[in-house]
């Protein structure tokens, strides 16, 4: 067996946290119960950024679904900022404590990889860009990240279990171990083109033996339909690497290659991205399966409908606006609107999740819910 939890266990509360079972255990026999409010946010995000994407929302609401609790905030895939409650939970806090461990878990990662996803999309512009980075995750959690990548802005991804959850093909073409195995890479290109279904795009890994640019020719000269050539180069080869790029380019295109792309992959992430203009896609891996987790904390700001907060944090149940037409964001209290300073109303992004347990939402197709961050990622700067 895998060293990982079952769902029972997850949502049975064996993956708490030990001190939420004492917690419970001294509610439950000495009879408390208050009616509570508390809040799901974050202090500040990974490197200073300015905004993040929230998702894991589903896997939140599955995870509390029977139990006698309220749930309101952001819908999955939102824009949000520090400080703003992503997720609002009313009840006995004796109803969900223990599941307070796993709550966390299950939209700090993923929350983290959708806005790094994000973050390198918005650099990207129309460039596609795609997740390759499950190898170097535990394979259990492989589907979600690349659904969390996907939903956050990549164009494709990579895991093969992932696309029952997204609802498209993963992508990928070849491995140097099939040039490694084959002895050469002309013979690897040209066995890929044979076998490998038509509707898969000829793109040929051009790094494993030689020179790039000669590998690059190779497969152009051979492969009749070339969609393009993938650059791999390993850190110990790579000098500067954009230079490569660019004499790539230049040989393919004085050939009459201009129609052959360059597909480029290795230890991409945001600073680096900025440096490969002439590349036509990108491949990103750890940085993005890797990303840092966004810090959520969960804290009661209410106990008994009244506003009671532990030292930095905000008492009282809080409303957050949003202007749709520049993404600024405010969190208030007892509002439900304000003028924006680009004059446009700010009103209340915060849906009804879940009533006495019973979720209220539909869950939307991941394809809409990139579309969405698309959208919303356009309106703001990095």
């Amino acid at each position: 067996m895998f060293f990982t939890a079952s769902e029972e266990e997850i949502k049975s509360g064996k993956t708490t946290d030990f001190y939420f079972i004492n917690t419970k255990k001294i509610l439950e026999e000495k009879n408390i119960s208050k009616k509570i409010v508390a809040e799901v946010t974050v202090s500040s995000l990974p490197n200073d950024y300015r905004w993040g994407i929230f998702s894991g929302l589903y896997e939140l609401l599955m995870l509390l679904e029977g139990l006698n609790i309220d749930v309101i905030g952001l819908d999955e895939g939102s824009l949000f900022y520090p400080m703003e409650p992503v997720i609002t939970i009313e009840g006995d806090y004796k109803e969900f404590c223990e599941l307070e461990t796993a709550l966390l878990g299950l939209i700090c990662q993923s929350s983290g990889i959708s806005t790094k996803s994000a973050r390198l999309k918005k650099l990207a512009g129309e460039k596609p860009i795609f997740s390759f980075g499950v190898r170097r995750m535990h394979p259990t959690i492989s589907p979600m990240i690349d659904r969390a990548a996907y939903l956050g802005g990549m164009d494709g991804f990579s895991c093969v279990a992932a696309e029952k959850l997204i609802g498209i093909k993963s992508s990928g073409t070849m491995p140097h171990a099939l040039s490694l195995i084959l002895g050469n890479s002309k013979e690897a290109f040209i066995v890929f083109d044979q076998v490998i279904d038509s509707d898969v795009p000829r793109i040929m890994l051009t790094d494993t033996f030689c020179d790039e640019k000669i590998e690059a020719l190779i497969a152009a000269d051979t492969i009749k339909n070339l969609t393009g050539v993938r650059l791999d180069t390993p850190g110990s080869r790579r000098g500067n690497m954009s230079k490569i790029v660019q004499e790539v380019r230049w040989e393919l295109d004085i050939r009459g290659y201009k129609d052959v792309k360059i597909f480029l992959s290795g230890g991409l992430d945001e600073n680096s991205l900025k440096s490969f203009k002439d590349a036509d896609a990108f491949g990103v891996g750890t940085s993005v399966s890797n990303s840092k987790a966004i810090d959520f904390a969960l804290d009661i700001v209410e106990v008994e409908g009244k506003p009671f907060a532990k030292r930095g944090k905000l008492g009282g149940k809080k409303t957050v606006l949003r202007c749709p037409k520049c993404m600024s964001g405010k969190i208030v209290y007892k509002k439900t609107s304000e003028k924006c300073d680009c004059g446009q109303t700010m009103k209340s992004v915060q849906k009804n999740l879940m009533k006495n347990g019973k979720i209220l939402i539909d869950f939307q197709d991941v394809g809409y819910l990139r579309a969405n961050v698309l959208t919303q990622i356009k309106k703001v700067e990095l």
